[in-house]
């Protein structure tokens, strides 16, 4: 079987998000599952850090001109291999040597173009591959390309589509003046695209592809309710309706995100034995400029600070919880500037009992999955979300809302039967977190219950290996 990933990032190469763990890490389980059956390839962007920083494992496969509307640019193919994965780049300084990823004016023309290189890769590398499974709008016009102008042709008219969505809040929305000059799709191609009088490429994914998969099952549910479909439930409940929308769990990298291999923490330890932890937690004590004391409980937060990851809820009752309890907090990311400055003043109001970094810090973000107690996720919604997952991985209980993922991950612990690996609350409501946290805190204080829910934590299964199977599933079905 051969599979091409298509996606904007993917680690360890570049990464901005859950997206990029994704596919850094499933099409290895996919490669495993499948072993010597299966050629699994991965393309996405060379942007200018993944050229510095890879620079020596780069090797140039060709040099090609690809064709978009009236334009004819240079794409430049290069590839590393890496366990058994061969991860193409396509190289283009016009498109791709900015200062982010995303958020620039001309993103609808730069993964236009990325869109069209996918599918004329195919043919400069001489790979067809069975199924082409994209993600996220970025890569949606691969799969309109795909279906509506390349389908015709011998060598891509049995490669099966499957498109995923990570986030169906991002959908690629632009105006009509645009689909001939940039996406280069004819009047004829425009019932493909439009929706509500716009172009959509994520629409125009979802009607084109032969499968279409969320990634989690709950999510999936959810989608299809005007509440959480961003305005595409109508187009999403037809695809149901033909047997086309799953979800599929995420996995996580369970070697990467290990409390026992882990370099960047202070001290490795098991489930089988948490006196590392107790090391850890006294060095993201001392490093936020708290009193260094095991008894009293860090709340931990690595999120973008944003409304619909729950800061709302916190911002609401955040100080009630820090006055009303002896609890430390710790908050790592970057976001909405409201939230960026609220959390900096309770920071100086609070110094001995809140550290707030406002930074991307994978190093970081990894010392406190390890030194803290809790991790708080209050979502309004969560397609997957991994931070849960991670988390777990260092022994550290998550408090999610259930939604999406969040739901289908991480179970309600139960003090009378022992089962469980986390707390949750259900409805949006800053005062039903609260209460869930002060539970939380209340159970840490038994320290038997407590070691006896870590151990739950750590022994959970957040590996790719059960959700790699459910993909291979569809890749066979489709073929």
């Amino acid at each position: 079987m051969k599979i091409l990933y298509a996606a904007s990032e993917a680690l360890p190469y570049i990464s901005t998000g859950g997206l990029a763990d994704v596919v850094g890490s499933l099409p290895q389980a996919v490669l495993g599952a499948l072993g010597r059956r299966a050629d699994v390839r991965v393309v996405i962007p060379l942007y200018p850090s993944i050229r510095d920083k890879f620079a020596e494992q780069l090797e140039l496969v060709t040099e090609i001109n690809v064709r978009l509307a009236w334009r004819n640019q240079y794409c430049g193919i290069w590839k590393i291999y890496s366990q058994g994965v061969t991860f193409y780049f396509i190289d283009n300084l016009f498109y791709f040597d900015r200062r982010t990823l995303y958020g620039n004016f001309d993103d609808g023309e730069r993964f236009a173009f990325f869109s069209k290189c996918i599918l004329e890769l195919m043919s400069a590398v001489n790979f067809y591959p069975d199924i082409l499974h994209a993600n996220d709008w970025q890569t949606a016009l691969a799969v309109i390309y795909l279906k509506r102008k390349y389908s015709h042709l011998d060598e891509y008219r049995g490669i099966r589509a499957l498109f995923t969505i990570h986030n169906i809040d991002y959908q690629g929305i632009y105006d009509f003046g645009i689909l001939g000059d940039i996406f280069e799709l004819p009047e004829w191609d425009r019932n493909v695209v439009e929706y509500n009088g716009c172009i959509n490429l994520l629409k125009g994914a979802v009607v084109c592809a032969d499968m279409v998969n969320t990634v989690s099952n709950t999510y999936s549910r959810e989608i299809l309710t005007e509440f959480f479909s961003s305005g595409l439930h109508h187009i999403l409940r037809q695809a149901d309706a033909e047997g086309r929308l799953t979800g599929i769990v995420n996995g996580i990298d369970v070697d990467y995100y290990s409390a026992e291999k882990d370099p960047d923490i202070d001290q490795n330890f098991t489930a089988d034995d948490l006196s590392g932890k107790a090391v850890n937690k006294a060095a993201l004590q001392r490093y936020a400029g708290f009193a260094e004391n095991p008894t009293v409980p860090i709340v931990a937060m690595v999120s973008r600070l944003a409304a619909h990851k729950g800061f709302d809820l916190v911002k609401h009752v955040l100080e009630e919880i820090i006055n009303e309890n002896d609890v430390q907090f710790v908050l790592l990311g970057t976001g909405e500037d409201a939230f960026e400055k609220y959390f900096i003043y309770l920071a100086q109001k609070y110094p001995n009992k809140i550290c707030v970094k406002l930074e991307f810090n994978k190093v970081l973000s990894k010392k406190i999955y390890a030194g803290a107690d809790m991790f708080l996720m209050p979502s309004k919604s969560e397609p997957c979300g991994l931070s849960q997952m991670i988390a777990s991985r260092y022994g550290t209980v998550p408090i999610v809302r259930e939604c999406g993922g969040l739901a289908d991950t991480i179970r309600a612990y139960n003090e009378f039967t022992g089962e469980g690996n986390g707390f949750s609350f259900a409805n949006y409501n800053a005062h039903d977190m609260k209460n869930v946290i002060v539970y939380a805190l209340n159970m840490y204080k038994d320290s038997l219950k407590w070691n006896h829910l870590v151990k739950n934590v750590m022994n959970t299964d957040f590996s790719w290996n059960v959700s790699a199977k459910k993909y291979i599933e569809i890749y066979e079905n489709l073929l």
